[in-house]
């Protein structure tokens, strides 16, 4: 995984879902669309000073997960020890050890400033990802591909902002929504298809705000929509 190769996943994502080519860049995407998803901070491993990615920044001493496997292949992280008396003793030779690890990967590959990655492939800063494949600026996302800043959501594939959803499909803004596909900017949705700014429905097509309208309306005011979400202004 490389700024490239996240690059095309932005734009196969932005083509499927709005159907026209994205007109942003890598930077611009992620300002965009994960200005409110939580994402790896970049923090400095305490072992040897170089950039490293990590779900929390909470700690005070970091180290690259495979710096502390590299570590236990050469002491098996013991130390020497020593006359302990006191409480003081104890968490001063505790802080002398005690290290986040930072870049967590578990049989995952292509994974780029990320932390807490399982079982994925082509993973770009984004955190708690498991069994995903083409994912940029998401946290908390299972079972899912191309997928753009999307939070607490599952089993979905080209979606963009989706969060606390599963089922999705082709689709920007959704939350709280389950087997939505093709629409933009529904909350606590179910089974629709085609619509925009819809909340607590289900089975519909062809809605705008709640309304129901025919093929031919939603067609000729989708691209007014689609204009405003892929603006870098707006």
């Amino acid at each position: 995984m490389d700024e490239k190769l996240a690059k095309e996943i932005l734009d196969k994502v932005v083509g499927q879902v709005f159907g026209y080519q994205n007109p942003l860049t890598l930077e611009q995407g992620m300002q965009k669309y994960a200005f409110d998803v939580r994402l790896p901070q970049q923090v400095f491993d305490s072992t040897d000073n170089s950039p490293t990615w990590a779900q929390s920044t909470n700690p005070v001493k970091f180290i690259k997960m495979q710096n502390a496997w590299d570590r236990q292949d050469i002491d098996d992280w013991l130390i020497p020890k020593r006359k302990l008396e006191t409480l003081q003793d104890i968490l001063a030779a505790w802080s002398e050890v005690n290290y986040t690890a930072t870049e967590r990967v578990v049989d995952s590959q292509g994974v780029m400033r990320s932390d807490n990655v399982y079982s994925s492939e082509n993973v770009y800063m984004s955190q708690d990802i498991n069994v995903c494949k083409n994912v940029l600026f998401c946290d908390s996302v299972q079972t899912s591909e191309f997928i753009v800043a999307g939070q607490r959501s599952q089993t979905s594939s080209f979606c963009i902002r989706i969060e606390d959803s599963q089922e999705c499909s082709n689709s920007f803004s959704l939350s709280w929504c389950k087997k939505s596909t093709n629409s933009f900017f529904l909350h606590d949705c179910n089974n629709v298809q085609d619509s925009m700014f819809c909340s607590h429905m289900s089975g519909k097509r062809f809605c705008i705000a709640n309304m129901q309208f025919t093929e031919e309306e939603y067609n000729k005011l989708k691209p007014l929509v689609i204009q405003w979400a892929l603006s870098p202004e707006s």
